[in-house]
């Protein structure tokens, strides 16, 4: 680790003339310098990554390895890169110099030198290094506050979409939980389908996470469907159907409205894909695009498998619900028509840890009215 900011700084001195690195070392010991003092570049290596000093000063002109490549070593690895080097050699050419600077080098002193410009250079440069730290260090608290503001903001955005979509859920809901068994369906699934599906290479711990939290929007467009349409106890006529199937593209159109504000919000861009997408069939016969197979987004397809489940396994206004295994038949049923066959085949392996979460989170409402 550099030392710190009120500590003496440490200093590493690279010569393999015996003269040199003794009068170095005394010079800077004298000004209450740390010092460290290799005759072999292999040596300084091997230290520096034990130990890093604040600050190198190295000879080029050195059996087994030079000081070029001493310094290309140092830059090459993460912690050292920053460490300044500045070059005291003998050698005087330019293409010296520039062969050193080349390598990573901040600054070059000709021997035979004097103390008073080693110092000064040293001085110069362990303040510049100073402030480089700070400077990062001032970047990454910045950096830090600016990703807590933007938690807070996505954090509140959140809030605020779902508190809609529960108002939607509401609705036609009475336990208030459906779209919490939703995100847990969406969550087990994605889960499953990135370990052991054609989708594996697609589905990321990101795509896990955006599907959990954007999963709630599915339904979002109900809020603006008439009670009479909603609620319906019989089967709907073609008009009262169209009204339905519109709740996809109200519920699109809203989204698009606060992504139109927020364009870099993941969140309410799947969500409106969701939203749009999740009453498309594998077959072409959905709505409201007529969307078929993978032309409809991944994250639609899980949720509409999702969405069905807990469908079928709720008390609706117009059927009671169905058993765990009734469920299943139709979504198996449904493999290449209504749903992705992929998606299907994962289910039935998991169904028995859908059964689990539509328990768990049914009992937990009505324990808690």
């Amino acid at each position: 680790m550099p030392s710190m900011p009120d500590a003496p700084a440490s200093i590493m001195v690279v010569d393999d003339t015996p003269a040199n690195l003794q009068l170095l070392e005394e010079m800077l010991l004298g000004e209450n310098f740390r010092v460290q003092s290799f005759p072999r570049g292999d040596l300084a290596l091997k230290a520096a990554e034990r130990n890093p000093p604040d600050l190198v000063l190295l000879d080029i002109t050195m059996p087994d390895l030079d000081g070029y490549q001493v310094c290309a070593s140092l830059k090459v690895k993460e912690r050292l890169r920053d460490i300044p080097v500045i070059f005291i050699s003998g050698l005087n050419e330019t293409i010296d110099k520039v062969r050193a600077f080349d390598a990573g080098g901040v600054d070059y002193v000709t021997k035979p030198f004097q103390f008073e410009e080693v110092q000064a250079r040293v001085l110069t440069h362990l303040k510049i290094r100073r402030l480089q730290q700070q400077l990062e260090e001032h970047r990454h608290r910045l950096e830090e506050r600016v990703q807590e503001q933007v938690r807070e903001i996505s954090n509140s955005q959140i809030a605020t979409i779902v508190a809609m979509a529960k108002l939607a859920e509401s609705r036609d809901d009475d336990t208030g939980k459906h779209i919490e068994r939703v995100q847990g369906y969406c969550r087990l699934l994605a889960t499953s389908l990135a370990t052991a599906s054609p989708y594996a290479g697609e589905i990321t711990a990101k795509f896990i996470e955006n599907i959990y939290l954007a999963s709630p929007l599915h339904d979002i467009g109900k809020v603006a469907v008439a009670d009479s349409v909603l609620l319906k106890p019989g089967k709907l006529t073609p008009e009262e159907f169209a009204v339905m199937k519109s709740h996809t593209l109200i519920g699109a159109k809203t989204l698009a409205s606060a992504l139109a504000k927020y364009p870099q919000n993941v969140f309410i861009r799947t969500g409106l894909t969701i939203a749009r997408s999740h009453h498309e069939r594998w077959d072409g016969s959905g709505y409201p695009d007529g969307a078929a197979g993978t032309d409809i987004p991944l994250y639609a397809r899980i949720t509409a498998v999702a969405d069905v489940y807990d469908a079928l396994r709720s008390d609706r206004c117009y059927r009671a619900a169905m058993s765990h295994e009734e469920a299943c038949a139709l979504i198996r049923q449904g493999s290449g028509s209504q749903f992705d066959p992929a998606i299907v085949a994962v289910f039935d392996e998991i169904s028995g840890q859908f059964l689990q979460i539509s328990q768990g989170l049914t009992n937990a409402s009505q324990s808690h009215p």
